[in-house]
């Protein structure tokens, strides 16, 4: 079976007509990468929520420590 060259060319995929895929579609931009790019930026976001959280726990921690050195 002869495959082709060009991605827009079906010859040798079998099954009717293929969708034209766009320069962006081509190098794996397309729209579902956005949706997995916001997916990612929502995690990135929560994990940093939960560092500051962490963050800010122990600084309060070590506050706490210092006012009782302190009395």
């Amino acid at each position: 079976m002869t495959v082709s060259k060009n991605i827009n060319n079906p010859v040798g995929m079998g099954g009717g007509q293929r969708k034209r895929l766009s320069r962006a579609e081509r190098q794996n931009n397309g729209p579902h990468r956005n949706l997995d790019r916001r997916g990612a930026a929502d995690q990135k976001a929560e994990l940093v929520r939960k560092m500051r959280e962490k963050a800010g726990a122990a600084e309060d921690a070590v506050q706490a420590g210092e006012d009782t050195a302190q009395s």
